[in-house]
Protein backbone atom coordinates (compact mmCIF):
# COMPACT_ATOMS: atom_id res chain seq x y z
CA UNK A 1 0.00 0.00 0.00
CA UNK A 2 2.64 2.29 0.96
CA UNK A 3 4.53 1.92 -2.67
CA UNK A 4 0.95 3.69 -3.92
CA UNK A 5 0.72 6.22 -1.64
CA UNK A 6 3.80 7.49 -1.48
CA UNK A 7 4.09 8.42 -5.09
CA UNK A 8 0.55 10.16 -4.90
CA UNK A 9 1.21 12.16 -1.96
CA UNK A 10 4.88 13.24 -3.92
CA UNK A 11 3.17 14.21 -7.25
CA UNK A 12 -0.06 15.97 -5.44
CA UNK A 13 2.39 18.19 -3.57
CA UNK A 14 4.32 18.51 -6.38
CA UNK A 15 1.17 19.83 -8.30
CA UNK A 16 0.05 22.00 -5.61
CA UNK A 17 3.82 23.84 -5.32
CA UNK A 18 3.59 23.58 -8.75
CA UNK A 19 0.34 25.08 -9.57
CA UNK A 20 1.16 27.52 -6.62
CA UNK A 21 4.26 29.02 -8.34
CA UNK A 22 1.93 29.39 -11.51
CA UNK A 23 -0.72 31.55 -9.86
CA UNK A 24 2.20 33.80 -8.45
CA UNK A 25 4.09 34.07 -12.06
CA UNK A 26 0.78 35.02 -13.52
CA UNK A 27 0.30 37.59 -11.26
CA UNK A 28 3.64 39.18 -10.94
CA UNK A 29 3.87 38.96 -15.00
CA UNK A 30 0.17 39.54 -16.10
CA UNK A 31 -0.02 42.06 -18.77
CA UNK A 32 -2.70 44.86 -17.58
CA UNK A 33 -4.95 45.65 -20.12
CA UNK A 34 -5.82 50.11 -20.20
CA UNK A 35 -8.91 50.44 -18.49
CA UNK A 36 -10.13 52.97 -21.16
CA UNK A 37 -10.31 50.15 -23.92
CA UNK A 38 -13.56 48.20 -22.89
CA UNK A 39 -14.88 51.60 -22.31
CA UNK A 40 -13.74 52.90 -25.97
CA UNK A 41 -15.37 49.29 -27.24
CA UNK A 42 -18.79 50.44 -25.27
CA UNK A 43 -18.77 53.77 -27.10
CA UNK A 44 -18.33 52.45 -30.32
CA UNK A 45 -21.24 51.14 -32.67
CA UNK A 46 -19.66 47.48 -33.05
CA UNK A 47 -19.60 47.41 -36.62
CA UNK A 48 -16.48 45.83 -37.18
CA UNK A 49 -16.91 47.72 -41.05
CA UNK A 50 -13.05 48.61 -41.23
CA UNK A 51 -13.86 52.21 -42.06
CA UNK A 52 -11.07 53.05 -39.51
CA UNK A 53 -8.62 51.41 -41.06
CA UNK A 54 -7.89 48.65 -38.28
CA UNK A 55 -9.35 45.32 -38.52
CA UNK A 56 -12.63 46.00 -36.13
CA UNK A 57 -13.95 48.09 -33.07
CA UNK A 58 -11.64 45.71 -30.18
CA UNK A 59 -8.54 46.51 -32.69
CA UNK A 60 -9.07 50.24 -33.28
CA UNK A 61 -9.54 50.57 -29.40
CA UNK A 62 -6.37 49.25 -28.55
CA UNK A 63 -4.64 51.36 -31.55
CA UNK A 64 -6.64 54.48 -29.78
CA UNK A 65 -4.74 53.33 -26.26
CA UNK A 66 -1.57 52.00 -27.54
CA UNK A 67 -0.93 53.11 -30.85
CA UNK A 68 -1.85 56.46 -30.59
CA UNK A 69 -4.84 56.37 -33.43
CA UNK A 70 -6.79 59.45 -33.94
CA UNK A 71 -10.46 59.28 -31.68
CA UNK A 72 -12.48 60.64 -34.70
CA UNK A 73 -11.45 57.55 -37.31
CA UNK A 74 -15.23 55.85 -36.82
CA UNK A 75 -17.39 56.73 -40.03
CA UNK A 76 -20.29 54.72 -38.13
CA UNK A 77 -20.29 56.62 -35.05
CA UNK A 78 -19.24 59.82 -36.27
CA UNK A 79 -18.88 63.43 -34.56
CA UNK A 80 -20.89 61.57 -31.30
CA UNK A 81 -18.38 58.73 -30.82
CA UNK A 82 -15.62 60.79 -31.59
CA UNK A 83 -16.68 63.00 -28.54
CA UNK A 84 -17.07 60.33 -26.49
CA UNK A 85 -13.60 58.64 -26.95
CA UNK A 86 -12.39 61.90 -26.91
CA UNK A 87 -13.52 62.18 -23.56
CA UNK A 88 -12.32 58.93 -21.99
CA UNK A 89 -8.93 59.75 -23.21
CA UNK A 90 -9.08 63.01 -22.01
CA UNK A 91 -8.44 65.24 -24.95
CA UNK A 92 -9.99 67.50 -27.77
CA UNK A 93 -12.07 66.36 -30.20
CA UNK A 94 -11.18 66.45 -33.72
CA UNK A 95 -12.77 67.48 -36.28
CA UNK A 96 -13.14 65.37 -39.61
CA UNK A 97 -14.24 66.06 -42.82
CA UNK A 98 -17.56 63.87 -43.96
CA UNK A 99 -17.15 61.41 -46.69
CA UNK A 100 -18.87 59.45 -49.10
CA UNK A 101 -18.81 57.17 -51.66
CA UNK A 102 -19.34 57.84 -55.12
CA UNK A 103 -20.50 55.70 -58.50
CA UNK A 104 -18.07 57.18 -61.07
CA UNK A 105 -20.60 55.81 -63.76
CA UNK A 106 -23.98 56.89 -65.35
CA UNK A 107 -23.76 54.02 -68.50
CA UNK A 108 -26.93 53.08 -67.64
CA UNK A 109 -28.08 50.43 -70.34
CA UNK A 110 -29.91 52.79 -72.54
CA UNK A 111 -26.42 55.20 -71.93
CA UNK A 112 -24.04 52.78 -72.31
CA UNK A 113 -23.28 50.43 -75.93
CA UNK A 114 -23.43 46.91 -74.91
CA UNK A 115 -21.48 44.35 -76.61
CA UNK A 116 -24.02 41.02 -75.55
CA UNK A 117 -26.44 40.04 -72.61
CA UNK A 118 -24.87 38.48 -69.55
CA UNK A 119 -26.96 35.30 -68.90
CA UNK A 120 -24.90 34.43 -66.20
CA UNK A 121 -24.83 34.51 -61.97
CA UNK A 122 -25.57 37.86 -61.10
CA UNK A 123 -22.54 39.02 -60.13
CA UNK A 124 -20.44 41.50 -61.12
CA UNK A 125 -16.82 39.53 -60.66
CA UNK A 126 -18.39 37.05 -63.26
CA UNK A 127 -19.58 39.11 -65.34
CA UNK A 128 -16.44 40.81 -65.34
CA UNK A 129 -14.48 37.40 -66.32
CA UNK A 130 -16.38 37.49 -69.63
CA UNK A 131 -14.97 39.90 -71.82
CA UNK A 132 -15.09 42.53 -68.97
CA UNK A 133 -19.09 42.47 -69.15
CA UNK A 134 -21.78 43.61 -70.88
CA UNK A 135 -20.78 47.26 -72.01
CA UNK A 136 -18.40 48.09 -74.55
CA UNK A 137 -16.73 50.46 -72.54
CA UNK A 138 -14.58 48.08 -69.65
CA UNK A 139 -14.44 51.23 -67.08
CA UNK A 140 -18.48 50.71 -67.04
CA UNK A 141 -20.63 49.79 -63.96
CA UNK A 142 -21.56 46.29 -64.45
CA UNK A 143 -24.76 46.60 -62.17
CA UNK A 144 -25.29 43.18 -60.88
CA UNK A 145 -24.34 44.63 -57.38
CA UNK A 146 -21.12 43.27 -55.76
CA UNK A 147 -21.29 46.14 -53.64
CA UNK A 148 -24.91 45.98 -52.69
CA UNK A 149 -24.01 42.84 -51.07
CA UNK A 150 -21.39 43.80 -49.24
CA UNK A 151 -22.67 47.24 -47.99
CA UNK A 152 -23.67 46.45 -44.12
CA UNK A 153 -25.68 49.81 -44.03
CA UNK A 154 -27.79 49.51 -46.91
CA UNK A 155 -26.81 52.46 -48.75
CA UNK A 156 -25.80 50.90 -52.31
CA UNK A 157 -28.60 50.28 -54.28
CA UNK A 158 -29.06 49.90 -58.03
CA UNK A 159 -30.84 51.85 -60.23
CA UNK A 160 -31.18 51.10 -63.66
CA UNK A 161 -28.40 48.84 -64.07
CA UNK A 162 -26.04 51.06 -62.42
CA UNK A 163 -24.76 51.16 -58.95
CA UNK A 164 -26.10 54.13 -56.50
CA UNK A 165 -25.25 55.50 -53.48
CA UNK A 166 -27.60 56.85 -50.26
CA UNK A 167 -25.37 59.38 -49.07
CA UNK A 168 -27.40 59.66 -46.06
CA UNK A 169 -26.67 56.47 -44.94
CA UNK A 170 -22.82 55.38 -46.33
CA UNK A 171 -20.11 55.58 -43.94
CA UNK A 172 -17.35 55.81 -46.42
CA UNK A 173 -15.99 52.12 -44.70
CA UNK A 174 -14.83 51.78 -48.27
CA UNK A 175 -16.33 47.67 -48.19
CA UNK A 176 -18.33 48.97 -51.71
CA UNK A 177 -15.37 50.17 -53.09
CA UNK A 178 -13.07 47.24 -52.48
CA UNK A 179 -15.31 44.91 -53.81
CA UNK A 180 -16.20 46.52 -56.82
CA UNK A 181 -13.85 44.55 -60.09
CA UNK A 182 -13.90 48.48 -61.91
CA UNK A 183 -12.94 50.14 -59.59
CA UNK A 184 -15.54 53.06 -60.21
CA UNK A 185 -16.45 53.88 -56.74
CA UNK A 186 -14.27 56.22 -54.78
CA UNK A 187 -14.62 57.76 -51.21
CA UNK A 188 -14.60 61.58 -51.63
CA UNK A 189 -15.77 64.51 -49.53
CA UNK A 190 -18.88 65.19 -48.82
CA UNK A 191 -19.06 68.94 -49.56
CA UNK A 192 -18.17 68.54 -53.14
CA UNK A 193 -21.76 68.03 -54.41
CA UNK A 194 -20.34 67.81 -58.44
CA UNK A 195 -18.93 64.25 -59.87
CA UNK A 196 -17.42 63.03 -62.47
CA UNK A 197 -19.50 60.33 -63.64
CA UNK A 198 -17.04 58.57 -65.63
CA UNK A 199 -13.40 56.36 -65.51
CA UNK A 200 -13.07 55.71 -69.12
CA UNK A 201 -9.40 56.89 -70.30
CA UNK A 202 -9.59 55.95 -73.59
CA UNK A 203 -9.93 58.66 -76.64
CA UNK A 204 -12.74 61.09 -76.91
CA UNK A 205 -14.10 59.24 -79.90
CA UNK A 206 -13.65 55.70 -78.67
CA UNK A 207 -15.52 56.94 -75.51
CA UNK A 208 -18.21 58.80 -77.51
CA UNK A 209 -18.79 55.72 -79.23
CA UNK A 210 -19.37 53.57 -76.65
CA UNK A 211 -21.26 55.68 -74.22
CA UNK A 212 -23.73 58.65 -74.65
CA UNK A 213 -22.76 60.39 -71.40
CA UNK A 214 -18.78 59.42 -70.80
CA UNK A 215 -16.06 62.22 -70.64
CA UNK A 216 -14.23 62.61 -74.07
CA UNK A 217 -11.67 64.73 -72.38
CA UNK A 218 -12.72 68.21 -74.41
CA UNK A 219 -11.53 70.43 -71.47
CA UNK A 220 -14.54 72.75 -71.69
CA UNK A 221 -15.50 72.42 -67.60
CA UNK A 222 -11.85 73.06 -67.22
CA UNK A 223 -12.60 76.46 -68.94
CA UNK A 224 -15.29 77.43 -67.35
CA UNK A 225 -14.49 76.85 -64.11
CA UNK A 226 -13.57 80.12 -62.44
CA UNK A 227 -11.84 78.36 -59.27
CA UNK A 228 -9.61 76.11 -61.91
CA UNK A 229 -10.86 73.25 -60.00
CA UNK A 230 -11.38 70.90 -62.82
CA UNK A 231 -8.30 69.33 -64.86
CA UNK A 232 -7.66 67.02 -67.51
CA UNK A 233 -5.74 63.97 -67.22
CA UNK A 234 -5.49 60.69 -69.69
CA UNK A 235 -8.59 62.10 -71.38
CA UNK A 236 -10.65 62.63 -68.51
CA UNK A 237 -11.51 65.55 -66.59
CA UNK A 238 -11.07 65.23 -62.49
CA UNK A 239 -12.17 67.58 -59.94
CA UNK A 240 -10.06 68.69 -56.83
CA UNK A 241 -12.82 68.96 -54.25
CA UNK A 242 -10.58 71.50 -51.82
CA UNK A 243 -10.73 74.27 -54.97
CA UNK A 244 -14.40 73.31 -56.25
CA UNK A 245 -17.44 75.65 -54.56
CA UNK A 246 -20.14 73.35 -56.01
CA UNK A 247 -20.94 76.74 -58.41
CA UNK A 248 -22.47 74.16 -61.39
CA UNK A 249 -21.24 75.79 -64.21
CA UNK A 250 -19.24 72.62 -64.81
CA UNK A 251 -22.11 70.64 -65.21
CA UNK A 252 -23.92 72.84 -67.10
CA UNK A 253 -21.16 73.50 -70.30
CA UNK A 254 -20.10 69.31 -70.38
CA UNK A 255 -21.89 68.29 -73.68
CA UNK A 256 -21.74 65.35 -72.94
CA UNK A 257 -23.59 65.35 -69.27
CA UNK A 258 -20.95 63.51 -67.67
CA UNK A 259 -20.82 65.43 -64.35
CA UNK A 260 -23.57 65.14 -62.18
CA UNK A 261 -24.97 66.96 -58.67
CA UNK A 262 -24.97 64.02 -55.84
CA UNK A 263 -28.20 63.83 -54.28
CA UNK A 264 -29.44 61.06 -51.44
CA UNK A 265 -30.98 59.29 -54.34
CA UNK A 266 -28.26 58.70 -56.45
CA UNK A 267 -27.23 61.24 -59.51
CA UNK A 268 -29.59 64.10 -60.27
CA UNK A 269 -28.29 63.74 -63.88
CA UNK A 270 -29.65 63.82 -67.44
CA UNK A 271 -32.69 62.03 -68.49
CA UNK A 272 -32.44 59.05 -70.65
CA UNK A 273 -32.10 60.04 -74.42
CA UNK A 274 -33.99 58.81 -77.02
CA UNK A 275 -31.59 58.20 -79.54
CA UNK A 276 -31.15 54.64 -77.93
CA UNK A 277 -28.23 52.89 -79.65
CA UNK A 278 -29.32 48.79 -80.05
CA UNK A 279 -27.13 45.88 -78.49
CA UNK A 280 -24.13 45.16 -81.49
CA UNK A 281 -24.71 41.58 -83.46
CA UNK A 282 -21.36 39.30 -83.05
CA UNK A 283 -20.31 40.44 -86.29
CA UNK A 284 -20.09 44.23 -84.98
CA UNK A 285 -18.31 43.49 -82.30
CA UNK A 286 -15.81 41.31 -83.99
CA UNK A 287 -14.94 44.56 -86.59
CA UNK A 288 -15.04 46.95 -83.37
CA UNK A 289 -12.32 44.70 -81.66
CA UNK A 290 -10.28 44.33 -84.75
CA UNK A 291 -10.31 48.42 -85.14
CA UNK A 292 -9.28 48.67 -81.20
CA UNK A 293 -6.83 46.37 -82.05
CA UNK A 294 -5.25 47.75 -84.73
CA UNK A 295 -5.29 51.41 -82.96
CA UNK A 296 -3.54 49.79 -79.89
CA UNK A 297 -0.36 48.67 -82.67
Amino acid sequence: MSQILIPLIVIGGMGIIFGALLGVASKIFAVKEDERIPQILEALPGANCGGCGYAGCSAYANAICTGGAKTNMCPVGGAEVAQKISDIMGVEPEEKEKLVARVLCNGTPQRALQKYEFDGPRDCHSAARLGGGEKMCAYGCLGFGSCVKVCKFGAMSIKNGVAYVNIDKCVACGACAAECPKKIIKILPLKSKYTITCKNVEKGKTTRHDCQVGCIGCGICAKACPKQAITISDNLAVIDPNKCVNCGICASKCPQKAINKVTKDGLQGPQERKDVKPKLTPEQIEELKKKKAAQVQ
